[in-house]
């Protein structure tokens, strides 16, 4: 028998599949499913600073500012009356999902302006979430240098940390100047978690009809290599606990994240393909390969294929980058 528990920004997991944001998690019954299925903690659906300001006149402002003379751009943002939960019963179904489940509770934030995080982290932390899960959605203009933008993410995190105790994660995309260098000062301001990466919507247009297409793909396992990789660079590099999402569609998945050295890793993808009861599944898989190689926890295969463990640590560097265009061309 091995061991599956998993340590997540001070929580501890009886394994480290998590259930990431999606909407498998609307409903209480939708979360007692994941519980089920065999879920180390769940991840809510993210709460969006739009329905936090629903009422905002200032906000509706700003959705239809300067679009009179080109309608098709209206697409690109929802209406405020497309948001279905109120923040008010966001914040009962934490309450109801702690006292319904025995598993960690993440709430998940998702925003883009300062006002739009510390109310309702605060209040996220008092309906009983074990945990916060930022979701930072911000699209700069080109005004903007990459020190600003950076500088954004780092005040958000000690804002939202200077307001609650329980733990505080940031969901992020791979779309900076120094990755590296971002999720160190991250780090540094007391971000307990980094999840890497974010999968951001991306329109595409309607040539015939000039709107935009606004169709949501989910993620295979052919996108794993970029969070693949930096969690790797990063394992044993900064204190914050890593977890990766995306791609995961089979255990095979599952066990090179951890191989890389991620906490926990998450899902959404294959649980809307294959249902709650998949996280099982995925669970055989990894504990009968721990099995096999005769890994007895979690714990110890953690990191094995990091950078700074891995007999040839230029695999993940420029170098063998050069060598594989090399031998393609071979």
């Amino acid at each position: 028998m091995v061991d599956l528990t998993t340590s997540y920004m001070g929580l501890r997991l009886k394994n480290p599949l998590v259930a990431s944001a999606s909407p498998l998690s609307h409903t209480l019954a939708g979360i007692k499913d994941l519980e089920k299925g065999g879920a180390g903690a769940i991840v809510l659906f993210s709460l969006f600073e739009e329905q936090i300001h629903h009422e905002s006149a200032l906000f509706e402002h700003l959705l239809t500012s300067g679009t009179q003379s080109f309608a098709e751009s209206l697409d690109y943002f929802p209406s405020v009356n497309e948001y279905e939960t109120l923040p008010e019963q966001y914040l009962a179904l934490i309450a109801q999902a702690k006292a319904s489940v025995n598993v960690p509770i993440i709430g998940s934030l998702n925003g883009m302006t300062h006002s739009g995080w510390i109310q309702y982290a605060k209040k996220i932390e008092q309906a009983g979430a074990d945990a916060l899960e930022l979701n930072i959605f911000y699209i700069p203009d080109v005004t903007h240098s990459s020190a600003e933008i950076e500088q954004r993410y780092v005040d958000i995190v000690k804002t939202v940390k200077s307001v609650v105790s329980i733990p505080v994660a940031l969901k992020l995309s791979p779309f900076f100047s120094s990755t590296g260098n971002l999720m160190q000062s991250l780090d540094n301001a007391g971000a307990d978690g980094l999840v890497l990466f974010n999968r951001f919507y991306q329109p595409d247009f309607d040539i015939q009809t000039l709107t935009v297409n606004s169709t949501l793909h989910l993620s295979s396992n052919e996108e794993i290599r970029l969070p693949l990789l930096w969690i790797a660079m990063l394992h044993g590099k900064v204190k914050a606990s890593l977890a990766a999402t995306r791609g995961v569609e089979t255990s095979v998945e599952v066990i090179k994240y951890l191989l890389a050295g991620a906490n926990v890793v998450m899902t959404t993808s294959a649980l809307l393909r294959h249902g709650a009861d998949y996280l099982s599944v995925l669970l055989s898989g990894l504990e009968e390969w721990m099995l096999t190689r005769g890994y007895a926890s979690v714990d110890e295969m953690r990191g094995v294929m990091s950078q700074q463990n891995v007999a040839n640590p230029e695999a993940f560097e420029r170098a063998n980058y050069i060598r594989i265009l090399e031998g393609f061309k071979e």
